[in-house]
């Protein structure tokens, strides 16, 4: 990149990096233009005269025969800005060093109050924990639940159903099929949970991990001499300590009732929606009433995490549509108490009216052909 500097402030001031390199000259910007192509250089940015008592330089350009990434721009940018400044505090008698020094970080440290006593915790690591758990379900409900659908439309699209319907009732048939891919999910649950336990065992043996024991870490730390070193250590500790005082044994807890009851609420209504239809393309229409709530509960995230005692986050943790996602998010706050229990028993009702519903229609649907259904035939088969 040319560089037109008419300040004379940046001369060798932006950095030589791998991929982009700074070209300094005099060369007037109407002839830099003109000759971008033949000169080689794959840009021109050019930097008017500037008064340091402007808050917002004008007239800063970067002209190029292809469009830059914004990697580069912010790069040209941070660098000016930092120079400018830099420039401005000189001017104005002030030591760059002094004015670091005033810098300060402020880290709060969070201590819930038990009957147990004081526990330290870590606002950031029960977020990351309960965005991370709802996140989960979201991602395992569809992925389960349109398995559910889908097999439901085979088995009616091959005429295999015809067969089955002559040994079990329909009810038994939709049961048995949203238990077994439940079962599924489940065996693969338990894969990963045992794979990981071996990983995480092979890797502390592995690298003697019981250095971040009490004692082990107060014998490293009485052997530093470098007071950086000494923070930074203490920093990771702290981490390490909030991370392990997240009840782990209520999040999986929790983790595994949501999941299941909320999994077995929606594979009724997926199967409900699979027997309606002839193929997957009329499914479409049924769907959207059924995801509608959990892209809710997603995109309601953030306003639960900021809040997560609100009456939005609330009444979303006990609707049993949301709640599989919402209460997750809620769980590393509140800890154990009747809002669990309430929102659990909601959803537990959740499911049996689910259930319900999604019989009603699929004892009908499942042997319809030809008829492209709609939400008046469906109300037909709740209320017949």
């Amino acid at each position: 990149i040319q560089v037109i500097d008419e300040t004379n402030f940046f001369q060798g001031k932006f950095p030589a990096l791998e991929k982009i390199n700074f070209i300094y000259n005099n060369t007037p910007l109407s002839d830099a233009k003109a000759n971008l192509k033949k000169s080689g250089f794959d840009g021109v940015l050019y930097i008017p005269k500037i008064d340091l008592q402007d808050a917002k330089p004008q007239g800063i350009e970067l002209y190029g025969e292809k469009n830059f990434s914004i990697i580069t721009q912010k790069l040209i940018e941070s660098t000016i800005k930092k120079e400018l400044e830099a420039l401005k505090l000189e001017k104005a008698g002030i030591d760059k060093t002094t004015l670091a020094a005033t810098k300060t970080v402020v880290n709060i440290k969070t201590i819930n109050l038990s009957e147990e006593g004081e526990k330290a915790n870590n606002t950031m690591a029960l977020t990351g924990a309960g965005y991370f758990s709802g996140i989960l379900i979201y991602m395992f409900i569809f992925l389960y639940g349109v398995q559910v659908m889908r097999g439901v439309l085979e088995e009616k699209s091959n005429r295999i159903i015809e067969v089955m319907i002559s040994s079990v009732k329909p009810f038994e048939l939709m049961i048995g099929k949203i238990l077994g891919i439940a079962g599924v999910a489940l065996t693969q649950f338990t894969i990963w949970g045992v794979f990981s336990f071996l990983v995480t065992t092979i890797v502390s043996s592995v690298f003697k991990l019981d250095r971040f024991s009490q004692d082990k870490i107060s014998g490293t730390l009485s052997q530093m001499q470098n007071t950086k070193d000494i923070q930074q250590s203490m920093d990771m500790y702290q981490i390490y300590n909030q991370l392990e005082g997240i009840n782990m044994s209520l999040l999986l807890g929790c983790f595994a009732f949501y999941f299941l009851a909320g999994y077995l609420m929606y594979a009724a209504l997926f199967a409900a929606a699979g027997a309606a239809a002839d193929n997957e393309t009329d499914t479409q229409q049924f769907m959207l009433p059924i995801s509608a709530p959990l892209v809710l509960a997603i995109v309601m995230l953030s306003a639960v995490i900021n809040d997560p005692n609100s009456q939005l986050a609330f009444w979303l943790s006990m609707f049993p549509l949301t709640s599989p996602i919402i209460m997750m998010v809620r769980v590393p706050f509140i800890g154990f108490s009747w809002e669990i229990l309430l929102s659990m028993a909601l959803l537990i009702a959740g499911f049996l009216a689910a259930v319900w519903f999604a019989a009603r229609i699929y004892k009908i649907g499942i042997l319809m052909y030809g008829k492209k259904v709609n939400y008046k035939d469906l109300r037909k088969w709740l209320f017949r």
